[in-house]
């Protein structure tokens, strides 16, 4: 039975890390139709209808009245306000450039757990963060409005800052409910969140291309569904630790999807930057944690 299970390993991190990676060029594709906001409200209902229908198949426990302002805040963070800056940035970065400053995520993850739970980084790991910056800032000035205040690059840098905290807010909550049920009551909350744009949402569907209708429903279907569902079976037998190494494979399989998507080719510079960028963060995962020193016994 395990060895059938670890058969089927490759098969899940191969739909997560596609379903994810096709997020990038599939929202360009679809804001030629749909305004950024109501291009997400009109995803994560699509969403929100297939987490409550697994949610009543499955029956996991209700939340706690205690954490709902906890999933709210988890929603918010990681599903409105992510995909409104995500989705506004987009219109601007090539999905190529938006991967690669987002894939800064886990290093700003990292330096969130330094405020808020009291981590420590070594040196290494302040020179992983600082090559990391250096990456971003290569990345950003090649884009339009460059680093600029409100310009696409910043929008979704804002995004990958947001998709870290995230991170940070839904670790309790996985604890008690398992990855499966927390996700599902997030992408439900995102979703009442962005509801007030949903009838401007539907009204764009309505008249959208079947291209962008087509890009509606893959976007609300593959990442922001089955994507995570796999990505917590990889996790459940990989561990956190191990399937993060995967994640590194979100860059360039974007960027071949992009190619095959939207004829997009990156340029040298974005590709640079994008080494630098995956370089640092690599640096402050593998070395950047500070070792506490053992107690003295007695």
């Amino acid at each position: 039975m395990r060895h059938r299970i670890e058969r089927l390993l490759p098969f899940f991190v191969t739909i997560a890390i596609t379903s994810w990676a096709s997020a990038y060029p599939v929202v360009r594709i679809a804001l030629h139709d749909l305004s950024p906001i109501p291009l997400a409200a009109d995803r994560y209902a699509v969403a929100a209808v297939l987490a409550v229908a697994w949610l009543a198949w499955k029956k996991p426990p209700l939340p706690r009245r205690r954490d709902v302002a906890q999933i709210l805040a988890c929603g918010l963070v990681g599903i409105t306000l992510y995909n409104i800056l995500f989705n506004c940035g987009e219109v601007t970065v090539s999905a190529g450039a938006a991967s690669l400053l987002i894939s800064a995520a886990p290093l700003m993850a990292g330096l969130l757990a330094m405020v808020f739970l009291g981590e420590r980084m070594s040196g290494w790991g302040w020179a992983g963060s600082v090559l990391s910056f250096c990456g971003v800032v290569l990345i950003a000035e090649e884009q339009v409005g460059g680093l600029s205040f409100g310009s696409g690059a910043t929008l979704v840098f804002g995004a990958a800052v947001c998709g870290a905290l995230y991170t940070i807010l839904q670790k309790g909550l996985i604890h008690r409910y398992g990855a499966l049920p927390t996700i599902a009551y997030v992408l439900i909350s995102g979703a009442l969140l962005l509801s007030p744009w949903l009838p401007e949402g539907l009204a764009g569907f309505a008249q959208a291309s079947t291209a962008g209708k087509l890009s509606v429903l893959e976007l609300g279907i593959f990442p922001a569904a089955f994507g995570y569902a796999a990505w917590a079976f990889v996790i459940g037998h990989l561990g956190a630790t191990r399937g993060a190494i995967l994640l590194y494979l979100l860059p360039p399989v974007t960027m071949i999807l992009a190619f095959i998507l939207t004829h997009e080719i990156p340029t040298l510079r974005t590709l640079v930057g994008g080494v630098i960028v995956m370089a640092g963060v690599i640096l402050t995962k593998t070395y950047g944690r500070r070792v506490q020193p053992a107690r003295q016994a007695g």
